[in-house]
């Protein structure tokens, strides 16, 4: 048994005990932890339920670190002040932020209609954890333009239903729950008969695997049970650069501070835009009670007399930034205001222009996409437009840094950026007006989201599915035009490319008439879906370039994981000796999962 002693407001709470029947802030606090711990401990099942048989699997992945984000900022409400408004708040913020990958955002949509329900209440029943649920569904629905059925929106639907049905026999917690994964288990066990995608996959959807998952660790707790791996690592903060230290000038003062509302629900937005015009480095990060604020300036006393005005103010820290390093200060600033879940920098490199895209950079010139914006951008009043582009590899990073286009690259090698790294990186900008390029299906709902929650930007989401599809984008790139005179030529020319991905199949798998052994090279068409499948990797690639309509003048090989120079050389001769008059081209990419990424034009 764990009996924290919690002061205020908050009972004690003992674990497996009838006080579980009735939910207050530090027992949902409990459910959560045991939720997310038993996400963690399935994780590598789910990210497996892929629909195709790619390594690159990742919705148990993005699901956990958006749980480990929400989890983190709840932990972050001091003990004395753990409500379950506050905690619920805190929840729905983390998730919001740390949203990753398409499943995370909808998993985040979900928690933020569920908490909503709890706003104004000091404990939780059954039955409205069961309301929760069905508005949970709603707000998830609501936010996906064409909401597919067989995924996990029809799991947490009927789940719901299945919720609020056992509420009116009994509203306990226990009862509520216990309905609730019995439905969420047999939910998820339907989804290939709904979406033939999984059936022809031989699969169960993983997004809602990933909720059956959080629900039954949640029950666990309720019924004082262990989960098998209980310990959920400890999040590690994002870091989104706020100037790199090459480029900054002298700011003076780091000062940082926990405002509380007195009376008047903070407004951050507003405090946003008051303290950039105060200051640079800005971050705000918390709800209408409380939020942290972080800010660079030469006078702290300014500042500090600013967040009296709004609440009461504690945990004030003032620094001197020349007595200490700028990256000691950043991480001091993230882990302050919990901005994201992992570490997200943006790439800065000296490279020079693609040759044949432009011409090239001026010799030992530093690459605009650095998190500042370039000549072209006019701050003060506001013209022209920045990119925020997401690179999984250095090699991509290059290709897009060679493009001369200001804005800010995000490092999405080693996993999703999370919408709040999107939205610090467009803030990051400088500029008003922001086009993001996700650069993948799997990111467009998070760049969406911090679309949203960019207060005071214009920002235009471009759907590229690719990095070749994003470079193209980035070569239409105006950045003396709006973000949405940008976005319509910008999408036109990313839809001019076509893109393979050649990768290996990591099970047996069918896709129509074809069947796909595992170990085989497989490639992947962004419109087409399954081109080729050969035992040669070359034979594979050059069969999948053949199956490409109409025909095209130049392929760009970008080369990646487990292939090295000397067979990518091979690869475009072979490419050269089978499509006459075709110039090939041999870029280093530098992504996982994927051993080559080829752009036809």
């Amino acid at each position: 048994m764990l009996t924290p002693s919690v002061t205020g407001q908050e009972p004690v709470v003992r674990r497996g005990t009838a006080s579980m029947r009735t939910g207050h802030g530090a027992s949902v606090l409990f459910a959560f932890r045991a939720a997310a711990a038993n996400l963690e401990a399935h994780r590598e099942e789910i990210n497996a339920l892929n629909v195709f048989p790619v390594p690159d699997g990742d919705t148990g992945t993005n699901m956990l670190a958006t749980v480990r984000s929400a989890l983190a900022e709840a932990e972050a409400v001091p003990m004395a002040a753990r409500t379950l408004p506050r905690i619920g708040a805190a929840i729905s913020l983390g998730a919001l932020m740390g949203a990753r990958g398409n499943s995370g955002v909808i998993l985040s949509q979900i928690v933020r209609g569920m908490v909503e329900v709890a706003r104004d209440r000091r404990t939780v029943t059954g039955l409205d954890l069961a309301h929760g649920l069905r508005h949970g569904s709603e707000t998830a629905y609501s936010a996906i333009a064409k909401p597919v059925e067989g995924t996990i929106l029809t799991v947490i639907r009927e789940t719901a239903d299945a919720a609020v049905e056992a509420a009116e026999r009994d509203p306990s917690l226990v009862a509520v729950l216990t309905a609730a994964v019995e439905a969420a288990r047999r939910s998820v066990a339907r989804t290939p008969s709904l979406l033939p995608i999984l059936r022809d996959a031989g699969v169960v959807d993983s997004g809602g695997q990933g909720l059956l998952r959080l629900l039954e660790g949640a029950l666990g707790e309720v019924r004082g049970e262990t989960v098998s791996s209980a310990h959920v690592a400890s999040p590690v903060v994002a870091r989104v650069p706020l100037m790199s230290h090459a480029e900054s000038d002298p700011w003076g003062y780091e000062t940082m501070f926990l405002v509380s509302a007195n009376g008047r629900p903070l407004d951050l937005p507003g405090m946003r835009r008051k303290l950039e015009q105060m200051g640079d480095s800005v971050l705000v990060a918390g709800d209408a009670a409380s939020a942290k604020v972080h800010i660079h300036n030469d006078r702290p006393d300014q500042v500090i007399a600013f967040g009296l005005k709004l609440g009461t103010l504690s945990r004030i820290t003032v620094e001197n930034l020349d007595d200490q390093a700028l990256d000691v200060a950043e991480a001091r600033a993230e882990a302050f205001t919990g901005v994201g879940p992992r570490p997200m920098q943006a790439i800065a490199a000296s490279v020079k222009e693609r040759p044949g895209k432009g011409g090239p950079a001026p010799d030992g010139a530093s690459a605009p996409l650095r998190g500042r914006p370039s000549a072209d951008v006019d701050l003060a009043t506001g013209v022209g437009s920045a990119v925020v582009v997401v690179a999984a590899g250095k090699g991509l990073a290059r290709a897009f840094e060679s493009t001369g286009v200001p804005g800010v690259v995000l490092d999405g090698q080693a996993g999703n950026p999370s919408a709040g790294d999107l939205l610090a990186a467009m803030r990051g900008t400088g500029a008003r007006e922001i086009v993001v390029l996700p650069n993948d299906p799997n990111i467009r709902l998070a760049a969406r989201l911090a679309a949203r929650l960019a207060s005071g930007l214009a920002v235009r989401v471009v759907p590229t599915r690719t990095a070749p599809e994003g470079v193209a984008a980035m070569l239409a790139f105006d950045p003396g035009r709006s973000a949405a005179d940008n976005a319509r030529t910008m999408l036109a020319a990313a839809r001019s490319v076509r893109t393979l991905s050649v990768t290996r199949a990591i099970r047996d798998a069918v896709f129509g008439e074809r069947r796909v052994r595992k170990g085989q090279t497989i490639v992947l068409d962004a419109d087409d879906g399954l081109v080729a499948a050969e035992d040669d990797r070359l034979d594979a690639a050059v069969a999948g370039v053949a199956a490409l309509k109409p025909r095209f003048e130049l392929l760009t090989v970008y080369h990646g994981e487990g292939a090295d120079v000397d067979e990518a050389e091979r690869l475009a001769q072979r490419l050269a000796e089978s499509f006459e008059g075709v110039e090939v081209e041999i870029l280093d990419g530098g992504q996982l999962h994927y051993s080559y990424l080829i752009a036809a034009e």
